[in-house]
């Protein structure tokens, strides 16, 4: 019988990946601490893990959660492995998104196939629609505004978020992540042009022509939480593009907070 495996990152993507899983395997790289037990393995020996994988009798990987780059150790490569490491450095000099691309295809050259988080646990990613709360017109020309900052993110490799407020661009997602783009934005909420106007939009949404197999962005609890103390409006993303964590709740937090949720299409 085949069976599906986790490589399991950091975040809550992962326990919500596993919660809609019948007794999935659960990897994770050495050094990250994922929010479930998982077995480590090490990127030096890529090649002897896929073996193990298959010889488990595994089909499906899953990514869930973020994945930092790890620190590899040259004395740990096994000799099948060192024979891809000039491929993978190769995308990394180009970038983040080359290197997962290219991780990716290793995993499929062995036989596995690499499933997005909608495969797998299709509730997790929510079609268009509100889930709470209305934009008014002016957070609906926000959100465009800020989509169309993200998209333009998208050829830089920078980020999936920004945060518009009055048509002003606040802040956008760079690698410290999207707490650290609220985090600015509410200590800076004071230089909105009209104080009783547009509080503000947060807009996620994939890099245009990313993979969606790996590194969707993700909302939940924390980022509404965030929103609030950022005095936003709402949060708004690409219907289908992004993972919502713990959605009864973080609606309604959302609603508590009086910010809308909106699945924009």
């Amino acid at each position: 019988m085949s069976r599906i495996a986790i490589i399991a990152g950091e975040g809550e993507l992962a326990p919500a990946i596993v919660a809609e899983l019948d007794a999935p395997l659960i990897y994770a790289l050495a050094g990250l601490s994922p929010k479930v037990a998982a077995e480590p393995f090490r990127l030096e020996r890529l090649i002897p893990f896929l073996d193990h994988l298959l010889d488990h009798d595994v089909s499906e990987v899953v990514f869930a959660g973020a994945i930092r780059r790890p620190k590899l150790e040259p004395d740990l490569f096994d000799p099948r492995t060192l024979q891809i490491v000039p491929r993978i450095i190769a995308a990394m000099q180009t970038g983040d998104d080359a290197a997962l691309r290219e991780v990716l295809a290793v995993f499929e050259e062995s036989g596995l196939a690499v499933r997005s988080v909608e495969e797998i646990a299709p509730g997790l990613v929510p079609g268009a629609g509100l889930l709470a709360g209305a934009p008014s017109d002016r957070d609906r020309k926000d959100a465009e505004e800020a989509a169309r900052i993200v998209s333009g993110l998208g050829g830089y490799d920078i980020g999936q978020g920004a945060i518009v407020a009055q048509g002003l661009c606040m802040a956008v997602e760079a690698l410290p992540g999207t707490d650290a783009m609220l985090e600015f934005a509410a200590k800076f909420r004071d230089l909105r042009p009209n104080p009783k106007g547009a509080k503000g939009v947060l807009y996620k949404a994939p890099k245009p022509g990313q993979d969606r197999r790996i590194d969707l962005p993700t909302l939940g609890p924390e980022t509404v939480r965030r929103a609030a103390e950022a005095d936003l409006a709402g949060i708004a993303w690409e219907a289908g593009g992004v993972i919502l964590l713990d959605r009864a709740r973080t609606i309604a937090d959302a609603e508590a907070a009086g910010l809308f949720l909106w699945a924009r299409d």
